[in-house]
């Protein structure tokens, strides 16, 4: 039977929500985020073993609003940690699940099950599977990658998707041009948070928001005095639980036990000193970060 529209079902995983929308053609029929609180996501061991909590989430969503998948014509979701590639949309192949499987030189991200996600309902309905913009989009200069040691070099994950739709968005209808004309700072406050450099098109200079510098966000420690860092890893010598400590339970979640920054701004509008506190500084660390970019 032909379709005289597309319907598409758009699932966006974060580290603190998981986003779904559905689309026919361009206009949006109806959306929603599905928020997990730190209580909630804390039985699961990893990204990958939150994949049956967040497909029950979505279809309980999709029930609720009595919405028949078998209209869909395709499902796209949030590209994860794969190989570095150019910015665009991509068929979720066997290859491609492979690589959100496993996290790309062993990064992994809430945005994995996006394209995992989108395969498995996508098989299921028997209707193609997509990712588009993956926070491993590449797109960096020679010069952002270098680091004060050989052995290290800066690498680009970021929230490429929603600061490459914000960037198009902002050149189109503000300013009237394509986002490949215009040089502009594109910044995302989520879980984690990203400062991007775009020059013509691509985003030239970023801070690894996943696993590396930057501003501490609600989640993540961000960048770290060397001197105390090294000697932390020595004294807990688990690289796991290091990597939870700073991604997971860094940040608003290591200063004040919530990643929710309304539960923070109501502490704060209760007379909370240490929260205004805490907020205050990951504030600070995320203008720094755009002026860095500035340069």
């Amino acid at each position: 039977m032909k379709m005289d529209k597309y319907r598409v079902l758009v699932i966006n995983p974060g580290s603190t929500s998981t986003k779904i929308a559905v689309f026919e053609d361009e206009e949006p029929l109806f959306k929603e985020s599905l928020q997990h609180s730190v209580e909630e996501l804390a039985p699961y061991g990893g990204v990958i073993a939150q994949y049956d909590f967040r497909k029950e989430a979505i279809l309980k969503a999709l029930k609720a609003r009595n919405f028949d998948l078998k209209t869909l014509s395709a499902i796209a979701g949030r590209g994860g940690v794969v190989k570095p590639i150019e910015s665009g949309v991509y068929h979720v192949n066997d290859a491609l699940v492979a690589d959100l499987k496993t996290g790309y030189n062993g990064g992994m991200h809430a945005s994995n099950l996006g394209g995992l996600l989108a395969r498995d309902l996508g098989d299921e309905l028997g209707i193609p599977s997509f990712i588009a913009d993956p926070v491993s989009v590449d797109e960096m200069e020679p010069l952002a990658r270098i680091t004060g040691l050989p052995e290290i070099t800066r690498t680009s994950v970021f929230h490429a998707l929603n600061q490459k739709a914000m960037a198009r968005k902002v050149a189109t209808e503000q300013l009237g041009k394509k986002y490949e004309e215009i040089n502009l700072i594109v910044v995302h406050l989520g879980g984690g948070v990203s400062v991007g450099a775009h020059k013509r098109g691509r985003a030239i200079d970023v801070n690894n928001a996943t696993d590396g510098d930057g501003p501490f966000s609600p989640e993540r420690c961000g960048t770290l005095p060397l001197g105390p860092y090294r000697r932390m890893v020595f004294k807990i010598n688990d690289e796991k639980q290091i990597y939870k400590k700073l991604v997971g339970g860094g940040g608003l979640v290591a200063h004040l036990g919530t990643n929710d920054a309304r539960e923070v701004e109501r502490r704060i509008n209760a007379g909370d000193e240490k929260a205004h506190l805490y907020y205050e500084a990951m504030a600070y660390q995320i203008a720094k970060e755009i002026a860095g970019m500035a340069s």
